[in-house]
Formats: C-alpha cells, structure tokens, sequence
C-alpha cells in the first residue's frame, strides 16, 4: 500500500462555482508535469521467457514493454502530478459530452476518476493493482509527464462469474480504464498497453487475463480479440430490454 500526498485528495474534490467578493468562478489549476528519471533498462515480452516464476516477481523493470514507438511503465505514485495527468487521460476517453454545462460536469467527472484511482494505490497491494501508463520511446529527460498519453489499470480479482468458466483457476487479472489520448490513437498504442498486462501477468505468476467491453463496440473487440482474447460470456438479453444498460461480453486471455 502506498502513502499519498494529501494535496491529491483536495485536488479529488472539485470547487463549486459561486459568486464571491472578486466575482469569479471556478479556479481552473494550471498543472505542470515533472518526470522521474531512468532506472532500468526496458524489456520485450521475448525477453521475459528466460526467467524462472521464483525470480520473476523480484525483477523492477522500467519499462514492461517498449515497441511500435511507445513505452510501458508503472505509474509513478510519488508524482503527484503524473497521477492528475492519468485521471485526466481516461476523464476524457470515458466522459460522455453534454449539450449543457459540459466543462463543468467534466470538472467533476475526473475528480471522480482521480479519487478512485487515489483510492486503488492507497489500499492496493503493489502486486495485486497496478497503473500502467504509456510514453513516447526515446523522450528526452527534460521532457514532462504530460507525455503520458496512455493508461490501463491491472487489478488480481475473484470474482466467481469469471472463474466459473475456468475450473481449477483460483484468481486472475482484471483489464479495465483502457485509455489513450485521442491525439495519439491508430498508433498501436493500445496494442502495446495490452501487451505490458501479458508481461505483468507473467511477472505476477497469473495464468488468466480478463476484461469486459461492450457487445457493439466492434472497434474495441477487434483490439481484443487481435491482442488474443476471446468471449466467453455475454450479458443476458434483460440486461439491456429490462434496465436499459448496454450489454457486454466477458472477454478472456488464458497462459499455459
């Protein structure tokens, strides 16, 4: 579990606008991005075959996969501002616009995205949740971590629905909050975020990925399916006729 800066749990809760003696609004904070330095040298997915399950877990590797012109590495949690950046990636892949007041439901929308991942990194173990974010390979060390462009969270769950299917498996990793800057997507960076979560999966000593996306989003089950994952579940037909949600299938990825 990590300990986090109280400053990040003020910048979870958003301000409400109001009429004061200066007669301004919300206070939009200007940030700035900061970048911890090189560690370690990079690793492929190849290069992960030669180490024995013993020693895997042991390895700290800077970046879990580097190709197709990104890198992949853990969040920095002693970056403060590297994590605001991350809840602002995903805040814009998964908002959804309105007609009216849309900045302002977005203030909140990522406070809420901050504040759920503040939560997963204070009360997570380091090797059952991990934030991976995605950087262009080769950027100067003087560059800011307004280069991240890319995130997926990988948590260990149980949840008896997945297992169901796989008799014998006990946990597995869950995929979600999949994110990339509209900026910076068709460039494989996806691809290659997935690709990390097979390499934390081996290093984790896991044998099943899993996640969920929607049953029409063709695009996103392309990806998956591509990345080696198939359905083998889908939502029941109420859950769409009954209570108007879309329905999802459960998508899995199994190792040897």
């Amino acid at each position: 579990m990590a300990h986090l800066s109280q400053s990040l749990y003020s910048a979870a809760r958003p301000k409400f606008p109001y009429r004061g003696s200066s007669g301004q609004g919300i206070d939009r904070r200007k940030l700035t991005w900061s970048r911890f330095p090189v560690i370690v040298g990079c690793a492929s997915t190849d290069s992960l075959t030669s180490l024995t399950q013993n020693n895997a877990a042991e390895i700290e590797l800077k970046h879990l996969v580097s190709q197709h012109g990104w890198d992949v590495r853990r969040l920095n949690i002693d970056d403060e501002d590297e994590i605001r950046r991350v809840s602002l990636v995903q805040a814009e892949a998964f908002h959804i616009p309105l007609a009216l007041f849309n900045d302002f439901f977005f203030m909140f929308f990522q406070a809420e995205v901050l504040s759920a991942l503040l939560y997963k990194l204070k009360n997570s173990p380091s090797d059952r949740y991990a934030c991976l974010v995605a950087e262009q390979t080769s950027q100067p060390e003087t560059s800011s971590s307004s280069s991240v462009v890319g995130v997926v969270d990988v948590t260990a769950q149980t949840e008896s629905s997945v297992l169901c299917h796989f008799p014998g498996v006990e946990e597995y990793l869950y995929v979600s909050g999949l994110a990339v800057s509209k900026a910076q997507r068709r460039k494989k960076m996806a691809s290659t975020l997935l690709k990390a979560c097979d390499v934390l999966c081996y290093l984790w000593g896991f044998k099943l990925l899993a996640l969920r996306a929607y049953e029409d989003d063709a695009a996103a089950r392309n990806l998956y399916s591509n990345a080696g994952y198939s359905v083998v579940e889908t939502d029941p037909l109420w859950t769409s006729t009954w209570i108007g949600r879309k329905r999802r299938v459960l998508m899995t990825k199994r190792f040897s």
